[in-house]
């Protein structure tokens, strides 16, 4: 009984530390219809967690109590017990039941996270490129023809699909608020659709360890009415800079860098999804590609391609 009380005690502790020190699970916080799926099914779960906790706490308690030593059963002797098939059936198909009452909703929200919501189904989504380099996002507007860096801006009650891949490294794109989590690798490309119901800023990281720089590989979810996204379009290509090719490869390397926007996208040279993308005409240095997980220096002239990369099967041509 000591040992039950210290563990109950130890868990209140645990409870009341989490309580007053603010704890917020932002994940319960669904802002969209992808992310109240993820937090449906995690409710289901706990439901079910919580029953089998107290079921077997209850048990415990019964047990202990009821087959405790006393004093007028210190010479009790139980009964030798053959085996009992009812039992051993129940305790057999409880397991299975449980498994299936969990399994079952899962299945079924993993397919249905998959699909644009069929509420906004008949609606054009806005397409976003979100490429992972050490240790920043970088998101391309192909039709608005913008790139941002550690920020997106989206616009409510509208599907977006994320075309996710990376310039190196797997990393895993996560939005707790907007969708569940989904990797980014080279050569690669998932979807990820999502649709936010209510303006604000949400939170996103990268949850796949990466390198010393991974903790701050964060950015951030604008998400904003229809009119301000379009504003917000028109003052981009009022006010920001020309993204250039020499700077985006540049930018490619391992760094941490803050918000950044500009006009002109990094899909017009390269697509890191595509094997080294709009390659056909370019030799990758795979030095740099095997040393720093980025596509390294592009010769557009294969004559331009210094006679050591060409050694141990080096200078090549992009698929």
């Amino acid at each position: 009984m000591k040992k039950l009380k210290g563990l109950i005690l130890s868990a209140s502790l645990l409870l009341a530390v989490l309580f007053l020190s603010g704890c917020e699970l932002i994940v319960f916080d669904s802002a969209g219809p992808m992310a109240q799926i993820i937090t449906d099914v995690i409710n289901w779960s706990l439901i079910w967690i919580g029953l089998i906790v107290v079921v077997v706490l209850a048990l415990f308690i019964v047990f202990v109590w009821k087959y405790r030593a006393r004093p007028d059963n210190e010479d009790y002797m139980p009964p030798q017990e053959e085996g009992n098939k009812v039992i051993e059936v129940i305790w057999t198909l409880i397991p299975i039941v449980i498994v299936v009452i969990l399994l079952v909703p899962t299945v079924k929200s993993l397919y249905a996270l998959e699909e644009v919501p069929a509420e906004y189904a008949d609606q054009e989504p806005l397409v976003i490129h979100v490429t992972s380099a050490d240790w920043k996002w970088i998101f391309s507007y192909p039709e608005e023809n913008i790139e941002t860096i550690n920020y997106v801006t989206i616009p409510t009650e509208r599907p977006v699909i994320f075309k996710l891949t990376s310039a190196g490294t797997m990393q895993s794109f996560w939005i707790p608020q907007l969708a569940g989590q989904k990797y980014t690798m080279a050569n690669m490309e998932t979807e990820l659709p999502i649709v936010a119901e209510r303006e604000g800023e949400y939170f996103g990281r990268n949850t796949s360890f990466n390198g010393e720089g991974y903790q701050e590989m964060e950015f951030s979810v604008e998400a904003v009415s229809q009119e301000d996204f379009d504003a917000w379009v028109e003052e981009v290509h009022a006010h920001a800079p020309e993204l250039t090719e020499e700077e985006y490869y540049e930018k490619l390397q391992p760094s941490h860098l803050g918000r950044e926007t500009y006009v002109g996208t990094h899909l017009q040279w390269i697509n890191h999804a595509e094997h080294g993308g709009n390659a056909n005409e370019r030799i990758l240095n795979p030095e740099a590609y095997r040393g720093h997980g980025y596509p390294g220096k592009i010769f557009h002239d294969p004559a331009e391609v210094p006679e050591n990369e060409n050694e141990n099967g080096g200078g090549h041509s992009g698929h």
